[in-house]
């Protein structure tokens, strides 16, 4: 599944936040996005899941442009085609690990038990899924955030600075199953991220800035 952008704009009022950004994201490929803070890379994201609105271009997921749709056609194209990593986790509190990571599956009125736990097994959580959310360290509840997003095998998986808050060693960790999981199942990834060592692991890195996106060397 390929991800296209084409001559994107955004603007909060009079104030631009990024202008002509075009981007084509090839299946499988890994794309990490950098720029300063307050460019507007968060924003962008949220365009390319159809969870933001923009002023002028287009964003073409699978085909489908995304302006053409209401919102429920977009909500079911992304529980269907994409996940989301944030860095803030968005895990529900009052669910335990495994219904946490189950709940796009939910969603799609699917039930898989032997997936999640695998999936859990993959990320390094065997054995934490009956564990509340407040009982995980903030290593651990990003790779709950990584499980769910993935949980549902989308083609594409969108991730605003998952290592943000975590310190290097464990923002390691979380990169690597992050990785290995997109790897695994063919996914295209776009990392948006302040992170050298994260981007550097892309197989190709842009920067954000007020007039589009530029190709850096990885």
């Amino acid at each position: 599944m390929s991800l296209v952008l084409t001559d994107l704009s955004k603007h909060y009022g009079d104030v631009p936040v990024f202008s002509h950004v075009s981007l084509t994201v090839a299946p499988g490929e890994f794309v990490a996005i950098i720029g300063e803070s307050g460019v507007g890379k968060s924003t962008l994201l949220n365009c390319m899941a159809g969870l933001d609105h923009w002023d002028r271009g287009s964003v073409v997921l699978d085909g489908q442009d995304l302006g053409g749709l209401n919102d429920d056609q977009k909500a079911r194209l992304r529980r269907e085609k994409t996940g989301f990593v944030f860095q803030a986790f968005h895990v529900l509190p009052h669910l335990d690990v495994a219904q946490n990571v189950a709940l796009p599956l939910m969603l799609l009125g699917q039930s898989d038990n032997a997936r999640v736990q695998t999936m859990l097994d993959a990320v390094g959580l065997s054995g934490l899924g009956a564990r509340l959310p407040q009982q995980l360290s903030g290593g651990q509840l990003q790779r709950v955030a990584i499980a769910r997003a993935l949980i549902h095998r989308p083609s594409l998986l969108l991730a605003d600075e998952p290592t943000g808050n975590l310190d290097p060693g464990t923002a390691a960790l979380v990169m690597k199953a992050l990785i290995a999981q997109t790897r695994q199942h063919q996914a295209s990834l776009v990392l948006v991220t302040h992170s050298q060592a994260a981007a550097a692991q892309a197989d190709r890195v842009l920067k954000l800035t007020a007039d589009g996106l530029f190709s850096l060397p990885v």
